[in-house]
């Protein structure tokens, strides 16, 4: 995926979506964050429906939204090569019709132990401090960071594991 999230308005997208996978999906998300080019998500879902499910469904619908988005914005200087790189990867994919914005590999890990979980959430925290971003994890608005240093972040019901 290109660095389609370097504008806010594209990760606004990615935030209400997963707000409403959680209020209508059975989402329960554990840590998040958006960076540049890819988006970390720790989750489960709470209502029988398969994790790879719910996160198809996520990804159908941000997809078309942040396409749209991108198309539709004025102000987009990057327009033609976004596009032009996901007609491109769209291309290379027997089931896209034209543009494919999201990798078909999720690299979904299980998480069996709380040290595993602690490690994952400490790693995606981190990595808008490890790119330079923020000093601190807690300053990047883009993340769950905040809700565990016991602050409120950007998405409701974040479930903080402790």
């Amino acid at each position: 995926m290109a660095s389609a999230f370097t504008r806010n308005e594209y990760k606004d997208i990615i935030i209400e979506s997963l707000s409403y996978c959680q209020k209508e999906k059975g989402m329960k998300v554990f840590a998040w964050c958006i960076m540049t080019n890819h988006i970390h998500l720790i989750f489960r879902s709470a209502n029988g429906q398969k994790p790879e499910l719910l996160i198809g469904d996520f990804k159908r619908f941000t997809s078309k939204a942040i396409v749209k988005a991108i198309t539709d914005n004025p102000k987009e200087s990057r327009k033609e090569w976004l596009l032009c790189q996901f007609l491109k990867a769209g291309s290379k994919s027997s089931n896209i019709n034209k543009y494919q914005f999201w990798r078909h590999d999720n690299k979904p890990i299980e998480l069996w132990s709380n040290k595993v979980i602690d490690e994952k959430i400490d790693y995606i925290h981190s990595n808008p401090v490890e790119e330079g971003l923020v000093f601190r994890a807690e300053d990047y608005v883009y993340s769950s960071a905040a809700d565990y240093a016991g602050e409120k972040g950007m998405l409701d019901d974040v479930i903080v594991v402790k």
